[in-house]
């Protein structure tokens, strides 16, 4: 079975559809997995304070079209925590968000956005990452990686690489400007990283 992880959207819907074109070309049978971050929410962290929102259109962008792309389940990024945390509203869309999970299982792999994690230093990166099985697929960075038993692995594009190990962690890259997504062999246990247009 092969899954398509693809995640950090954060609402750019030209760049979501060549990624799912991409996948059809390459990947038609493909289930297709959101890392979180698909929306983008206009209020930053620092500038939250008690107000709530009446409407999702205040506090994120919603392109016409966008959300009937998102036909492929997801985890929640930090942007939809934050959407759903300063919005008060009976919207369907604001209610969907509200009920993504934090993580997916994949058989035993495992699906979570990152942002739980420990970030930080100069360039800000993965400090260290709180998982219990493996393979593990996030986002949140906006950068392809990948990291077996705590040692980051040099990587191209379209070349399948083995995701056995004790601790193995696949970033999957961002859509939004990069159009980078990972194809999961589940049955070959190999992770390929995959970018629109090559």
């Amino acid at each position: 079975m092969n899954y398509a992880l693809l995640g950090d959207i954060h609402s750019s819907k030209e760049d979501l559809e060549k990624v799912l074109a991409d996948i059809t070309e390459k990947a038609p049978e493909a289930i297709r997995v959101g890392t979180g971050d698909l929306f983008e929410c206009t209020i930053s962290k620092k500038d939250i304070t008690n107000k709530k929102f009446l409407t999702l259109e205040e506090v994120m962008v919603i392109p016409e079209g966008f959300p009937e792309l998102l036909t492929f389940f997801s985890v929640r990024g930090n942007q939809e925590e934050r959407i759903v945390q300063i919005t008060e509203t009976e919207d369907p869309l604001r209610e969907k968000l509200s009920t993504l999970p934090e993580t997916l299982e994949l058989g035993q792999a495992e699906v979570i956005h990152g942002h739980q994690w420990q970030w930080g230093g100069e360039p800000w990166s993965l400090i260290q990452a709180k998982a219990d099985t493996s393979p593990v697929f996030y986002g949140h960075s906006h950068q392809s990686a990948l990291s077996r038993d705590g040692v980051e692995q040099a990587i191209e594009f379209g070349v399948p690489y083995d995701a056995t190990g004790e601790q193995v962690l696949v970033n999957v890259g961002a859509v939004i400007g990069d159009r980078e997504w990972v194809l999961y062999d589940m049955n070959d246990h190999t992770v390929t990283f995959m970018k629109v247009g090559i």
